[in-house]
């Protein structure tokens, strides 16, 4: 069997780790009584919060997916809504109807890809944006020889860029992409790919795991 790669520090089975980034929280100083909703579209976002000693558990959560949702669970948050989409255009229009009236506070990673609060002002959702983390490429990364045939798991838009700054696509590569809007940051010469049918990590291994013919 060929080797399969995700690029993440996620353990499955049969699957090897090529972490080509890292996630940092960052220094967080912010009053959080103003705010009655937190929209999470990360599990970075919420140990984000953690990292820095936040009181915030007790403020009604919105997460973008059930993955996400039980990393919350687990930490004893106040869940009020978990979206079935997985996608930040979509999750947005999922949160409308639930945050009229309500002060929100949108935490985020640094570069996002998603038009999320955009979308929801101009549904007249008050939504404020706070930086909790970033993603970095993983310059202590050895580099490698990958063997041909394997099966490369993006899962994020940063996996994307931080895999081309250390390595070159071979064409007997193939790609499994977490979502519809990683997938447009693949290169154009990347043909033979899948797009997992939810943005779970789970998932990917998965369809990975399966005969790619």
């Amino acid at each position: 069997m060929a080797k399969i790669y995700l690029l993440n520090n996620q353990k499955f089975p049969e699957v090897e780790n090529l972490e080509v980034f890292k996630v940092q929280s960052l220094k967080i100083d912010i009053d959080l009584k103003p705010y009655n909703a937190l929209i999470f579209t990360s599990k970075s976002a919420i140990f984000a919060l953690e990292d820095n000693k936040l009181d915030w558990k007790n403020i009604p959560s919105y997460l973008i997916a059930p993955a996400t949702s039980k990393v919350a669970e687990l930490l004893g948050v106040n869940i009020v809504f978990t979206g079935s989409s997985g996608h930040g255009n979509d999750f947005a229009q999922e949160l409308i109807p639930h945050l009229k009236n309500k002060k929100t506070l949108y935490v985020r990673a640094k570069k996002t890809v998603s038009n999320l609060p955009n979308i929801l002002r101009e549904n007249s959702i008050d939504v404020d944006e706070l930086i909790s983390y970033e993603t970095v490429c993983n310059k202590n990364l050895k580099e490698i020889e990958l063997e041909d045939n394997s099966t490369i798991i993006f899962t994020s838009p940063s996996s994307i860029e931080c895999f081309f700054k250390k390595f070159s696509w071979n064409s007997s590569f193939k790609a499994i992409v977490i979502g519809k809007t990683t997938a447009t940051y693949l290169p154009k010469e990347i043909k033979n790919y899948k797009i997992s049918s939810s943005t779970n990590v789970k998932e990917c291994v998965a369809l990975a795991l399966l005969d790619f013919n």
